[in-house]
């Protein structure tokens, strides 16, 4: 199959808009992917000839809504090759299925002196809600370190590693750098000291397949809109009988079996999760994504992927003044200029129309082990993406160096 980027680019509306009276050059993919017609069409489908309230009603329009909502949930096990569709419990994103999975996991397992082990890669989504556990529990965070050429120092892991280790907490692909992190080799470390797993997959998903069976994790957690579905949906995939022997984390509406004023009797799986209204339009839209990614040819769009970031790599390579930080490995690629700041440096880029992004990139303590106290410039990187926004980012960022 010959891959047409320029055709497939047309699958996405906003890509032909303009930024500052100059052509859009996107490059901000690993903070929000932009959206296929097919996944806007869903949304406004649903608005306009299925909105209802899913569940227990009698009426025709409920039983469509809810028909295409628990499609959806289908089509994400199938997407992440999970063993049944009840392991997939609806959230507002990443961020919320780790806070799910602390509180109801976290605060209920966990007990003073037993140890959680983060990466010093790690979002604050993937750190935060832990240090609450720990302060709550008296557990204690542990940090597996960088080596000297800023990937996750395995060795110095498998030496954290203990029996009092009961939950390793990772992300798939570092956010902030673009490095794949070896995952499956601290999965099987994790295991070998009966620890939990919980992977943060949101910038993985987008970029290549995912088989939670094969990884062998215990939850798997990842935003819809990074992969081209709607703002506001997420997911998380857990192991049944952890799921199982979970407490609630919210409780309310949808996640009931019975309620009297003396007792309360929870739903099963995947709905004791999921109090409330759930995000209906938001999980269709996402079923929609998965839809029109499988229809795709993946192993091409990963092979454009990474040719995209060859060029980059190369061109950022010949500037004297330009420091990529990391081994960037897919989507993300991380660098600075030498006294500039990466604000002052986005906003002459954004004037050219291209749209980056600068900071800590909710990394707040990677970016202090790396002594990068301004943060950096991250160009990411989607498979709409062709070689002329590589080249227009690589110009202006020419004329911004001039200019300092």
């Amino acid at each position: 199959m010959i891959l047409d980027i320029n055709t497939l680019r047309l699958d996405f509306p906003i890509l032909a808009q303009t930024a500052n009276d100059q052509p859009l050059v996107y490059l901000d993919n690993a903070a929000t992917t932009q959206k296929p017609q097919v996944v806007l069409d869903a949304l406004e489908y649903y608005y306009q000839s299925q909105n209802a309230n899913v569940h227990r009603a009698a009426h025709a329009l409920s039983g469509q809504a809810t028909q295409a909502f628990e499609g959806a949930r289908t089509k994400v096990a199938s997407f992440i090759n999970a063993p049944d569709s009840a392991q997939v419990i609806w959230t507002r994103g990443t961020t919320e299925a780790i806070n799910l999975v602390a509180y109801s996991f976290g605060m209920h397992s966990l007990k003073a002196g037993d140890e959680i082990l983060l990466s010093t890669m790690e979002h604050h989504a993937n750190i935060v809600p832990w240090q609450q556990v720990a302060a709550a529990t008296g557990a204690i965070i542990k940090v597996i370190p960088l080596t000297a050429d800023d990937e996750l120092d395995i060795e110095a892991a498998a030496g954290l590693f203990s029996d009092r280790t009961k939950l390793l907490a990772v992300s798939h692909i570092s956010n902030a750098l673009g490095m794949i992190n070896p995952i499956k080799e601290l999965i099987t470390m994790a295991k070998a000291v009966g620890a939990v797993t919980l992977i943060d997959g949101a910038q993985a998903v987008g970029h290549f397949p995912i088989d939670v069976q094969a990884l062998d994790c215990d939850f798997y957690v990842f935003s819809g809109h990074k992969m081209f579905g709607p703002t506001g949906i997420g997911v998380l995939y857990g192991k049944r009988e952890l799921l199982e022997a979970m407490p609630p984390w919210q409780t309310g509406g949808e996640m009931i079996k019975k309620v009297s004023f003396a007792r309360t009797t929870f739903g099963e799986l995947p709905f004791k999760f999921e109090a409330g209204t759930p995000n209906i339009a938001g999980a269709i839209g996402l079923g929609a994504a998965i839809d029109y990614l499988s229809g795709l040819d993946r192993a091409a769009l990963a092979k454009h992927e990474q040719a995209l970031m060859k060029q980059l790599l190369t061109g950022l390579s010949t500037m004297p003044d330009v420091r990529i930080i990391g081994r960037p490995q897919a989507g993300a690629v991380s660098f600075v200029i030498d006294e500039v700041h990466p604000q002052d440096l986005a906003t002459l880029l954004d004037m050219q129309g291209i749209a980056v992004r600068t900071g800590h990139h909710c990394a707040m303590p990677l970016m202090q082990a790396l002594d990068l106290s301004q943060g950096t410039i991250r160009a990411s990187i989607a498979f709409y993406n062709t070689p002329d926004d590589i080249a227009a980012l690589l110009a202006g960022l020419d004329k911004a160096r001039e200019f300092f």
